[in-house]
């Protein structure tokens, strides 16, 4: 309407500047008497007002025809597809929020999936990590039923047996129970932790199988506290699976070597040992699910292959971090835990 108006004022200016100049044109003259009349400029006006809005509307329009377009492409699943942002306006900003739509509807969806293949790869895992034992449990069982043993010498070996094998699924089983219980998103309960005090006593009631293994711990750490906020109960969990490793996999290195520093407002906690490395092409795969770089020795330290996704679990619940290097010089297990502001 404004444009319209303004092209009404403009025309008349301009009729009226050429009267000025020409009063007798007698062109001007009919203009006047016919086509300036107040109908016809009203007339005028309107045709003139719907060229207008046609033209300063049809790009809205085609716009507006292309954000459908692109809502029914997404409908259909085709969550990949992105409606072009042409504009700054409110247009645009709708396009922009379909977008943003879009794709966190695609990351949930990829998230759901993840979430079920994660799922039904713990169940398999637990089912084939449950029935090895399970088996070799109930051959030694139905052969003492059965009597099927010469003396009380082979009857006591296959009761050790059977015993041991109990012992390994009672670990797995616990194992279990931890790593479900720490990839729940129950609330920890967060306090504040002297980490070096924290460390230095965790050592101390590692001494006997310390001792046992042959090996001994030092701890590398500045004096004072280093204050993080964590869930004492869940930290110690890890702290003693890492140890706990250290000594299964690293006691012919003689040391364990616990190093804190601080580094970009994160305290940092390396376990340290002295072991045969870990091979390099295993070193991506060590904190998943039930992975055991070496089957054999996992099975003699009685592994079940969760003690490191554990970690990793609670690690990232108190917002760090873990990783781990290997060489033929040391192997180390590092941890990254923000430090209390």
């Amino acid at each position: 309407m404004v444009i319209t108006g303004c092209l009404l004022v403009i025309g008349h200016a301009f009729i009226s500047y050429l009267i000025f100049k020409d009063p007798h044109n007698p062109g001007l003259k009919w203009i006047i008497n016919n086509v300036g009349s107040p109908i016809l400029m009203t007339i005028s006006g309107i045709l003139l007002f719907f060229i207008v809005f046609y033209l300063t509307t049809s790009s809205m329009i085609g716009y507006l025809k292309q954000i459908t377009t692109g809502l029914q492409e997404i409908a259909k699943g085709q969550l990949d597809h992105s409606i072009p942002v042409k504009t700054t306006d409110e247009l645009g900003l709708l396009a922009h929020n379909i977008n943003r739509m879009s794709r966190q509807l695609s990351l949930s969806i990829e998230e759901e999936r993840n979430a079920e293949k994660a799922k039904n790869d713990l169940i398999t895992g637990v089912s084939h990590d449950l029935r090895t034992p399970l088996t070799s449990i109930l051959g030694f069982l139905e052969a003492i039923e059965d009597d099927r043993y010469k003396d009380e010498v082979e009857l006591r070996y296959y009761v050790n047996i059977a015993h041991e094998k109990s012992r390994g699924l009672k670990r797995l089983i616990d194992d279990l129970f931890e790593y479900t219980k720490y990839n729940n998103q129950d609330e920890l309960d967060i306090r504040e932790l002297d980490l070096i005090g924290f460390l230095r006593q965790l050592a101390e009631e590692f001494v006997p199988s310390l001792t046992k293994a042959d090996m001994v711990c030092r701890i590398d750490a500045p004096d004072g506290a280093m204050l993080i906020a964590a869930d004492g109960e869940s930290l110690v969990r890890a702290f003693e699976n890492l140890i706990a490793n250290a000594i299964n996999y690293g006691s012919q290195g003689k040391y364990l070597d616990i190093r804190v520093s601080m580094e970009d407002q994160q305290a940092i906690v390396a376990f340290a040992n002295y072991g045969e490395p870990i091979p390099k092409q295993e070193l991506p795969r060590l904190f998943e699910r039930f992975y055991r770089v070496e089957q054999s020795r996992s099975k003699h330290t009685g592994g079940s292959g969760l003690g490191l996704a554990i970690v990793k679990s609670i690690v990232e619940r108190h917002q760090g971090s873990i990783s781990v290097r290997s060489s033929k010089k040391e192997t180390v297990f590092e941890i990254r835990l923000p430090l209390q502001p």
